[in-house]
């Protein structure tokens, strides 16, 4: 470092950005994750820069050397920040530039960036640095010192042509239709995404002109810095609004992108600020730090991935987690009114198995067979939705995005506080404990209907539904150990997953596109139907198409699968908790009830087994894309695993029965506690006599 440090004294300019690349390199750790060495390198930088002026003076050339020489509107106004090309555009880029990358610039800042920082990590031991350590570098530097007016005036007019750039983004984003469409009040009065534009340009024009008459600028950004604050308040009422009336991901792609031009064109109005402040410092430092990882991360296919799933991930799941408070029982009524409407879903379930069986008997051509499997399963489903009764196995992709949206609420001030963690831990034992009664309800009705619908099948023909062959089949297809049976349950909790994401997406849809009151007002269903009839309907199919449409994609995923795995030679089926429940039932009929314990045992092991990964697997995913939308990671449950756990020692029974109401507490008054005051001296009186 002392060498490179001395070679900076007297360097010409050419020589700067290979100086500046070794004295980086001088700092950087030999693992990422060796927070001390990074710490101590800057530590060691910032004692020499104090304790020689020649030394600071010459980092400080090199410094303007690179950027004033180089190109730097770009690289402040485009990276880091979301572009505007399509998820296929911009993967199919980043393949190319990994494959064949662009040939290097040597005027651009950006490449003189990516060459200092060549290292695909270097954020990472970057942004292991405490802050205040940074800051301490920074003021080592002494730019006060700098008396090169000409080179800071090159550098502040390209900040000043970068700002211009993202202030004319700004108001063109801010004029979308879809956002317009979301705020309707930005059509009827000014809009602050054109008046901070405006207020950009004088600015802009005020500055160039004291940089040409060599003066102070008169006018600072806190006009500005308002109006920005006034287009972040319209962002957020056109969320709220997209809550309540759908959002598709074009218009979240505008907001994510509006939000990230405005944070930074806040930056650069803090860097071109007159006044050095602490805030000023702080800019420098995060947008430093943000271009290290944008430019480090530049040919990343996950980050492609990431950003376009987590948008999409939220506008499904917004909705997903609405929905999912129907399907958690808050106290002891909900709760047996889940397991009611569980029971009337495993009575349905038993009539869904038979016709699978006998569909299965029918021997239907390979394709046919998959179609009548999916539209037994598909209608099926559909019909336990419209009696309002609940497949226990539907809910968790509904309540693991309640239970990241209640976490995303807890975690906005970027820690969760113990009320948080307690309201979290008592919806999660919530959840438990409503799968528990609707599992319990769905295997303990659809067990005896299978059994009664395999007798009467038995009394009425004279032969079981299933011989002897297909019913040894569906016994061995339960054996978890024998079979492929838990494989099988975890394609199902995939679909299950997929199922919940198809719910949140044709909600959102119904919103969105207004379909409620586009079917209201279709002219030839009125007719027909009547006004008031066809108002209904919309509004039944408003607040009900994703559940339908979940319903009906998972039936047809569930038929086709086993399907798609015979044509592609492939080991892949479908096994769910509640038919494999009934298969039971008919095989045990097929064989006179005749079945060895053992086989019943491994069964019932088998059946309990399937349901359990069914829950975990579609749980899993759906939690995991939940908490993703919403820019979190499994982590941030962490403080709620130790609750959960000492709970469940404590009292193991409230993870399966809601507790017993408490009796209200009565107020005493004071009359009344007079009256008990003599009450009890009468009573003391009468005991001494």
């Amino acid at each position: 470092m002392q060498a490179t440090l001395q070679a900076m004294i007297s360097a010409p300019p050419e020589r700067a950005p290979v100086l500046l690349r070794e004295l980086v390199a001088t700092m950087r750790p030999r693992r990422v994750d060796d927070t001390q060495a990074a710490i101590n390198g800057v530590r060691s930088l910032a004692y020499l820069l104090e304790q020689s002026p020649e030394i600071r003076a010459g980092v400080r050339r090199c410094l303007l050397a690179v950027l004033s020489r180089s190109e730097q509107v770009q690289f402040f106004a485009d990276t880091g920040i979301l572009s505007n090309e399509s998820f296929f555009s911009a993967l199919s880029r980043r393949i190319g530039d990994r494959l064949l990358p662009p040939a290097p610039n040597a005027g651009s800042l950006r490449d003189l960036f990516g060459s200092v920082f060549y290292h695909h990590n270097d954020y990472l031991w970057l942004e292991s640095v405490p802050q205040d350590i940074w800051f301490s570098l920074g003021r080592a530097l002494h730019i006060e010192e700098e008396t090169n007016v000409e080179q800071i005036m090159l550098i502040r007019g390209q900040l000043l042509d970068a700002i211009e750039v993202l202030s004319t983004r700004i108001a063109a984003i801010g004029l979308e239709p879809e956002i317009t469409r979301s705020q309707p009040e930005t059509r009827r009065a000014v809009s602050p995404f054109v008046q901070q534009n405006l207020e950009v340009h004088s600015f802009i024009a005020h500055n160039l002109r004291a940089m040409t008459e060599k003066t102070l600028p008169q006018e600072d950004e806190r006009h500005i810095l308002v109006l920005l604050e006034q287009c972040e308040e319209v962002i957020s009422r056109v969320r709220k609004y997209a809550m309540r009336n759908g959002v598709s991901v074009s218009l979240t792609y505008h907001l994510l992108r509006v939000t990230q031009h405005i944070e930074r064109l806040k930056a650069l109005l803090r860097l071109v600020s007159i006044a050095r402040t602490r805030e000023k410092s702080e800019a420098i430092l995060g947008i430093s730090l943000t271009l290290v990882r944008a430019e480090n991360r530049k040919h990343s296919l996950r980050d492609v991935f990431a950003e376009n799933t987590e948008m999409l991930a939220l506008q499904v799941t917004e909705h997903a987690s609405h929905t999912g408070g129907h399907y958690i029982a808050e106290n002891r009524k909900e709760w047996r009114g889940m397991f009611r409407s569980a029971a009337g879903a495993g009575l349905i379930v038993g009539f869904m198995a038979l016709l699978k069986l006998l569909f299965a008997k029918a021997h239907l051509p390979l394709l046919l067979e998959a179609l009548a499997f999916g539209l037994n399963y598909a209608f099926g489903f559909m019909l336990v939705h419209i009696l309002h009764f609940t497949i226990a196995t539907k809910q968790p992709a509904m309540t693991a995005a309640r239970i990241a949206a209640t976490l995303h609420e807890g975690t906005r001030s970027g820690k969760l506080k113990p009320d948080d963690i307690d309201q979290l831990s008592e919806l999660i034992i919530k959840v438990f404990r409503t799968q528990f009664i609707a599992i319990l309800g769905n295997v303990l009705v659809v067990l005896p209907t299978a059994l009664l619908i395999a007798l009467a099948w038995v009394w009425s023909t004279g032969h079981p539904v299933v011989d002897a062959d297909k019913a040894q089949h569906l016994l061995h297809d339960l054996n978890p150990i024998q079979s492929l049976a838990l494989f099988h349950a975890g394609i199902a909790g995939v679909c299950l997953f997929l199922a919940g994401l198809i719910s949140g997406y044709y909600d959102n849809k119904a919103l969105y596109n207004q379909i409620p009151q586009r079917i209201a007002a279709l002219p030839w269903l009125n007719r027909l139907a009547g006004e008031q009839r066809a108002r209904r309907l919309g509004d039944y199919l408003g607040n009900n198409l994703g559940a339908l449409a979940g319903n009906f994609y998972f039936g047809m995923m569930l038929g086709t699968i086993g399907t798609v795995g015979v044509l592609l030679g492939l080991p892949i089926d479908i096994r769910h908790i509640t038919f494999s429940s009934a298969y039971l039932s008919f095989a045990a009929v097929t064989f006179d009830f005749a079945l060895d314990w053992h086989v019943v045992a491994i069964s019932a092991l088998g059946i309990a087994l399937i349901g359990y990964i069914n829950l975990l697997v579609s749980f899993g995913l759906a939690l995991w894309v939940a908490l993703r939308s919403r820019k979190l990671t499994l982590r941030a449950l962490r403080p709620i695993a130790g609750r959960l756990l000492r709970r469940g020692l404590r009292r193991p029974q409230d993870f399966l029965i809601p507790p017993r109401p408490r009796a209200p507490e009565t107020k005493v008054t004071e009359r009344q506690g007079e009256n008990v005051v003599e009450w009890v001296q009468r009573r003391r009186t009468s005991a001494g006599r």
